[in-house]
């Protein structure tokens, strides 16, 4: 049940996050609002809740291989969106939107490989 917590919550974070992404780099007003700013964090923190609580119910370490390379591509979303969020240029909120993207995709790879290099 808790796996399944995690990846539902996994795909609500990256569903908003695309939504957020496409609103911050067309400068649309509803971005402003408390609400959008505030409920990802709520979303990121369940998540990052479930996970933790994961791996210690598995007894894994946060430095194994596979589950290390989800931190590293975790830091790597959380830059690139902050750069998509902040950005005042089009072209690097664009390439903030399109950098957590692929971090996203590298952090699912991992997760259904179970292999720090899953390509």
């Amino acid at each position: 049940m808790l796996k399944t917590i995690h990846l539902a919550l996994a795909y609500v974070t990256v569903v908003g996050f695309i939504l957020r992404g496409i609103w911050a780099i067309l400068e649309v007003p509803i971005r402003q609002q408390k609400w959008v700013k505030i409920a990802p964090h709520v979303v990121d923190t369940m998540l990052l809740a479930a996970g933790v609580t994961m791996a210690i119910s598995l007894s894994m370490s946060p430095f194994s291989g596979w589950l290390a390379a989800k931190f590293v591509g975790l830091l790597s979303y959380i830059g690139f969106g902050v750069l998509t969020m902040r950005a005042t240029n089009t072209r690097l909120k664009v390439l903030g939107f399109v950098g957590a993207l692929v971090s996203v995709a590298y952090i699912f790879a991992v997760a259904m490989s179970r292999q720090a290099w899953p390509f």
